[in-house]
């Protein structure tokens, strides 16, 4: 799936590879990175195609690992290569400067040099422009007259011929300048108004209440303090979602696709054109020739990629990831024997599904509840920290996983270390209410469930979450949330103060939350977090992004190209998805049902 890169770096070695998709072969060169070799690329091509000429009859005959597991001799021919090419690199001279006598400068004469007062040629050209700039003036001032006189104008033609140019300048302004005055006097005729009353009143709407004091929400008494707060009525139903769900599942991302309805009625009726878009065509229905039994070339493949590359785009995968999936899987197809019966386009539709979904399919997968179980075992707590741009739902997620969490079993505690966005502390304040409204001490043996440490506005954000891990470890909570105020990738000084969080408290977990709706601006704020947090960190090894949170993800319809930017760029996983309002609205990612949204025409 990330075919598009030819080289591969480990520790001190880089590794470069080309691919032969027709004798299924794999051509790799080893040097030392600190080595600079101009000729690398030249040995391995003159590589492949010596080797796969001389050995094409073996391959047909005996297959490839037939002809790798017995015995051929290659060395000899393999030197040969290396020596032509190193003496490649060496017969290039350095490109030697001109000297004086070889320029054009030293074939120009002193005398040309001079300038003279009764020739100046650079001057004269001057001239010219200013004379046809005055000609152009004097057009845009003539055509309002044109377009307002009409006939007159052009009857008046010959006598303007036997004027002089400044005459006919002079004249023309008079007439645009009467022309203006009039039309000011007419502009400035009165007109009946209706006399503003002076004030403003205010806006009484139909469903507002006029009483102020009714409004009023600030107490002095409660101090903010939750004892203080009354707890206030709230329907579960709204707040839960769906009450035939099973307790503390995730449930994976679904996505209803009529891709195989329709290939069913293509197949049934072969006969009649689809009418509908999809199917076997797809996006890709412009090429349904069959190609037969032939090695598939780049100028087969290329207006398909045109037209998947333009796709992925319109879905919001990132231009530039979208440019390289589709030069990946041209170098996995180039070459490639195809059947009788297949077409180039289901052929490269088919590629680009499985690079897809090998990409969201994470490398290492994040499991929480086990990690949290670990931690147990060790006696401390499973610190998670949040981070991400502004507005994305950091603190609307955050309550979910709780909500998922405490329906696990485990006891949460939440770090207000939002200390800068103005109602950060009520919102969560809130959300610890729901919680234990939902999940009350009575149902848990007298536990509380899940607790809010805040410290109130204008704090140091690092230390009122190390002061909250502490609280945690001394109380017994299984689980820290940290939650921290948003920010943009390229603040420098909000980036260095959320790698000093990180560094100084160390959590096992570190999520980004990023929402569904972005497209190239996803890869921007990954890297540059990314690149933020190892920067500004001063740890030999820095802590980085470990897992994605993907929001908003109902609001997307099947563009979920973000999925693929976001992955792709850190190879992370995406831990969860946000799908809606009520604290059941959290799945975990379908790699295939994401795919088959992509895929949709």
């Amino acid at each position: 799936e990330r075919g598009g890169n030819n080289s591969f770096t480990h520790e001190a070695l880089t590794l470069k590879y080309k691919l032969d998709n027709q004798f299924e072969l794999v051509f790799v060169v080893g040097f030392q990175k600190i080595l600079t070799l101009t000729y690398v690329d030249k040995l391995i091509d003159d590589v492949h195609k010596e080797f796969r000429d001389k050995y094409r009859n073996e391959f047909q005959q005996k297959g490839t690992l037939g002809l790798l597991n017995g015995t051929f001799d290659f060395k000899d021919d393999f030197m040969r290569l290396l020596r032509d090419a190193e003496e490649s690199s060496k017969v290039r001279a350095p490109t030697v400067m001109k000297t004086f006598e070889q320029s054009l400068k030293s074939q120009k004469t002193v005398k040309c040099m001079i300038e003279t007062r009764g020739e100046k040629p650079k001057e004269k050209v001057k001239n010219k422009k200013n004379k046809g700039s005055k000609k152009e003036g004097t057009e845009a001032v003539a055509a309002p007259g044109k377009a307002l006189a009409g006939d007159k104008q052009l009857s008046a033609a010959g006598e303007k011929e036997e004027l002089t140019k400044d005459e006919i300048l002079q004249k023309n302004r008079e007439e645009f300048f009467k022309r203006h005055m009039k039309a000011g006097e007419k502009s400035r005729s009165p007109k009946p108004e209706a006399q503003k009353e002076k004030g403003k009143k205010p806006r009484v709407w139909d469903l507002g209440n006029s009483n102020a004091k009714v409004l009023d929400y600030s107490n002095s008494a409660t101090n903010g303090s939750a004892e203080a707060c009354p707890v206030e009525e709230f329907d579960p139903d709204i707040a839960l979602g769906d009450r035939n769900r099973e307790p503390g599942r995730l449930y994976d991302l679904e996505y209803e696709s009529d891709d195989e309805a329709e290939e069913e009625k293509v197949i049934q009726n072969p006969s009649k054109p689809s009418t509908k878009k999809g199917g076997l065509g797809g996006m890709f229905g412009m090429l349904k020739g069959l190609v037969g039994s032939k090695n598939l070339t780049r100028e087969d493949m290329d207006p398909v990629l045109e037209k998947m590359k333009d796709h992925l785009i319109a879905k919001n995968v990132a231009a530039e990831i979208a440019v390289q999936l589709c030069e990946s899987v041209a170098k996995k197809l180039e070459g490639k024997v195809m059947g009788t019966f297949t077409t180039v386009t289901s052929t490269v539709k088919q590629a680009l599904q499985e690079a897809l979904v090998q990409i969201l399919q994470p490398q290492r997968r994040v499991d929480v509840l086990r990690d949290v179980m670990d931690a147990q075992r060790h006696r401390r707590p499973y610190v998670v920290t949040f981070c991400g741009v502004n507005g994305v739902g950091k603190s609307t997620n955050l309550a979910k996983i709780s909500f998922w969490l405490i329906e696990n079993g485990f006891s949460v505690l939440i770090a207000a270390c939002d200390t800068f966005r103005a109602g950060a502390v009520e919102q969560l304040r809130t959300h610890t209410r729901r919680l234990n409204a939902l999940h009350p001490p009575e149902s848990h043996g007298g536990r509380t469930m899940v607790q809010l440490y805040e410290k109130g506005y204008g704090k140091d954000a690092a230390g009122i979450a190390m002061e909250a891990i502490s609280y945690a470890r001394n109380q017994g909570f299984d689980v820290v949330l940290v939650d921290t105020a948003g920010r943009m990738q390229d603040n420098a000084p909000l980036m260095t103060a959320l790698a000093k969080l990180i560094a100084v408290n160390a959590p096992d977990l570190v999520l980004f939350v990023g929402e569904a709706l972005v497209g190239n601006e996803a890869v921007d704020q990954l890297v540059k977090f990314n690149k933020a947090l190892a920067d500004h960190s001063m740890a030999q090894t820095p802590r980085l992004i470990d897992g994605i949170v993907l929001t908003k993800f109902d609001t997307i319809d099947d563009k979920v190209g973000a999925a693929i930017s976001m992955t792709y760029i850190t190879s992370k996983p995406i831990v969860f998805v946000g799908t809606g309002q009520t604290y059941c609205d959290l799945r975990s990612l379908n790699a295939k049902a994401v795919v088959a949204a992509l895929m949709k025409a």
